[in-house]
């Protein structure tokens, strides 16, 4: 599969927990990290997603946040995923900042040149990729 998402994982369904029109979907990394999706239960079921299921996560760049401090923070997103930051391409705009997971499994954002400037982000540092459970799009092989 070829799609222009930078953030490709592979995973194992851990949990879904069904509601009425949504159903949260929660995913196991190869790191034992957790990436959590909400998606329509129609998708579910259309997937097929079971727990122990093989699924793909896609997150868009642009939809992730990087923050680094979050201590004494509490958020709302539910994915907050921590490494290092390993690169920083920046651009006129904006700069891609890549995060290394651990085990081999990386996730780049996307943020503004302002923002990275404003939190002072250089490689080495350890900080937070932050994303909403609705910026994730989950799939299955056919």
């Amino acid at each position: 599969m070829q799609i222009s998402a930078r953030n490709q994982f592979n995973g194992i369904v851990k949990d879904i927990r069904n509601g009425a029109v949504n159903s949260e979907v929660t995913v196991s990394l190869p790191t034992g990290q957790e990436i959590v999706a909400a998606v329509t239960c129609e998708s579910v079921s259309n997937l097929g997603l079971e727990k122990g299921k093989a699924v793909v996560v896609l997150i868009k760049a642009g939809s992730i946040l990087i923050a680094n401090n979050l201590d004494n923070i509490k958020l709302s997103a539910r994915n907050q995923l921590s490494g290092i930051i390993s690169h920083i391409e920046r651009g006129s705009v904006n700069s891609i900042v890549d995060l290394d997971l651990g085990d081999g499994l990386a996730l780049s954002a996307g943020i503004t040149m302002k923002s990275s400037d404003l939190l002072n982000l250089v490689p080495g540092q350890k900080a937070t990729a932050i994303f909403k459970a609705g910026a994730v799009i989950l799939g299955v092989l056919a």
